[in-house]
């Protein structure tokens, strides 16, 4: 069975080049959104007065931990806090590979057929929770499958 590696490419893939070393959130407490189809700014305060800290690329997955008058606290995989419009972000999520190299598999088992691999970095659609420790994802590339929830962050 021939398998897909997939690499960082684009603007996503520029953006999580500089992530550096990633945070790890607890992932059962925490809600995630997606930057939408639009690059979007990331504030220091919930205004566009605020200090305009990173544009964030479409796509881009963030915890939100407030909701304030059109305004949004995120977090982001490095674990920085900021603000975004709220209508920047789409309910659509996606998480970013943290491991230097993730597979994706058929099924949500080790034991499973491997149907791609991902590369740190780059972004895949949540498709949903699976089995304990395993996540539903797919490549934008329509690839689908599972991958080990501890080898990505967003979800």
């Amino acid at each position: 069975m021939k398998t897909s590696v997939f690499s960082m490419t684009g603007l996503a893939g520029s953006l999580c080049m500089l992530c550096g070393t990633l945070y790890a959130a607890n992932a059962s407490a925490a809600s995630y959104k997606s930057v939408g189809n639009d690059p979007a700014v990331m504030y220091s305060a919930p205004s566009e007065r605020g200090r305009k800290v990173f544009i964030a690329p479409r796509g881009m997955p963030v915890e939100v931990i407030l909701n304030q008058d059109g305004w949004t606290k995120v977090r982001d995989a490095t674990g920085d806090l900021s603000w975004m419009q709220t209508k920047a972000l789409t309910a659509k999520r996606n998480v970013v590979v943290t491991a230097a190299s993730a597979i994706i598999y058929a099924a949500p088992a080790d034991t499973a057929a491997a149907v791609a691999t991902a590369e740190k970095n780059v972004l895949l659609e949540w498709q949903a929770a699976a089995a304990a420790g395993w996540v539903k994802v797919r490549h934008q590339d329509g690839t689908s499958g599972y991958v080990k929830a501890s080898e990505i962050w967003g979800e």
